[in-house]
């Protein structure tokens, strides 16, 4: 078969979406043809400004895509350049132009390494089909961003999205975030791995975890791409317990690597695994979490909690985040940017926790300078674990703002 009937033979491919309601996005279509070079026809609203900057990014892409004859239909909605390059990369691959080519846009400079033990008291899920949610994302103050390429996104979308949340990986700034990927199950997760982790995300979410084979398989999976790039900046992971078998086997999932950073649970799916309604008090899912906390504390790693998705009752959510801090938990997901100051306020240590561990620390220190094995606090005895817990609360005080530092 000759090289013009097999261009004739493949389809076209589209990718992105434009029309009213949509914005900051490109709707491409790329038809293969046999001559005539790149034809491009382009509507933007704001063609008479940038619409030859549009056309030469365009062409540029195309270039480094090695195709070299199509009819081009681009419907910019606002894009900004990474968008407009992942809709055409996209689109190419779907029309088998593109096979394994990428093109990436400039990347900015990372931000330093995340901890392993950074404070994550808020994870924001931004769905990764959706670039008008990106370039804001940081400035909503949550611990984190979550790049969502599971849920939130259309089985069809899955080969778009993972691009696009590449490119924002590279191109968005977002700011003191953490930066996470939520990828998809595995085997599909797989080829999420491929695509993002060479842009160094802090931290990946390995979603519906049942076994410690998951996270096994999905770390070698990271090791070796890291290995193929030269790679030494660390890359967390966050299994998120989904099930009742998942349940059962926390402690084993959050030992499996040394890489977990968090153990967090999904309580939509596990209700749903339990075939029960998940209620705003969360009586059906306590024995769940419970054991989520244990495990995490048994194993060294941060508990968090799910997400609370009826974000239009703020005191539900409060009363919510408030319980989960006492049942240990260090932080849980968030839908929405309105839930991200209830969060924080709930998971800080109030006034009062503050003076009175204030006083537990200091007469810690003031019993290790006279050298006194017994801690006392007026007429009580303070007990080793007391002062381990109030060490521990006003590091978190001091992390989150609320105390001053001072050398312990």
């Amino acid at each position: 078969m000759s090289v013009e009937i097999e261009t004739q033979a493949k389809c076209a491919g589209e990718a992105g979406h434009s029309g009213p309601e949509i914005r900051s996005d490109v709707y491409v279509r790329i038809e293969p043809s046999e001559r005539g070079g790149i034809a491009i026809e382009l509507e933007s609203r704001v063609k008479p400004y940038y619409g030859e900057s549009i056309r030469r990014q365009a062409e540029d892409v195309f270039e480094a895509l090695g195709v070299k004859h199509a009819h081009v239909a681009i419907r910019d909605e606002g894009a900004l350049p990474f968008v407009i390059a992942a809709r055409i990369e996209a689109a190419a691959r779907r029309a088998e132009l593109s096979q394994g080519t990428r093109v990436l846009p400039a990347r900015l400079v990372l931000p330093e390494p995340s901890p392993r033990d950074r404070m994550r008291r808020s994870r924001l899920y931004v769905p990764g089909s959706e670039p008008k949610y990106f370039i804001n994302a940081g400035l909503h103050g949550a611990d984190g961003i979550i790049l969502d390429l599971e849920d939130s996104v259309h089985p069809n979308e899955k080969d778009a999205a993972r691009v696009l949340v590449r490119n924002a990986l590279r191109a968005v700034d977002f700011l003191q975030c953490e930066r996470m990927v939520r990828i998809n199950q595995l085997p599909l997760g797989f080829e999420d791995l491929e695509e993002i982790v060479p842009e160094s995300p802090d931290l990946i979410l390995i979603p519906k975890v049942e076994s410690p084979s998951q996270v096994l398989k999905a770390g070698r999976k990271i090791a070796e791409i890291k290995a193929n790039y030269g790679m030494t900046r660390p890359i967390w992971l966050m299994p998120i317990i989904e099930s009742a078998l998942g349940i059962e086997k926390a402690y084993e999932i959050a030992t499996a690597s040394e890489e977990i950073a968090a153990l967090a649970i999904g309580l939509e799916d596990y209700t749903a695994d339990l075939g029960v309604v998940k209620t705003a008090t969360g009586a059906e899912s306590l024995y769940a979490r419970q054991r989520i906390v244990n495990a995490a504390h048994a194993a060294g790693v941060q508990a968090i909690d799910s997400v609370f998705g009826d974000v239009g009752d703020m005191d539900a959510l409060r009363a919510w985040a408030l319980n989960s801090r006492a049942m240990g938990f260090e932080g849980m997901g968030c839908v929405h940017p309105a839930q991200i100051a209830v969060i924080h306020q709930a998971f800080a240590p109030t006034p009062a926790e503050i003076e009175k561990t204030q006083k537990i620390v200091a007469a810690y220190h003031e019993a290790l300078q006279e050298g006194r094995g017994v801690v006392s606090l007026g007429s009580k005895m303070i007990d080793p674990p007391v002062v381990q817990r109030a060490l521990k609360l006003m590091a978190r005080a001091r992390a989150m703002g609320l105390a001053e530092t001072t050398v312990e």
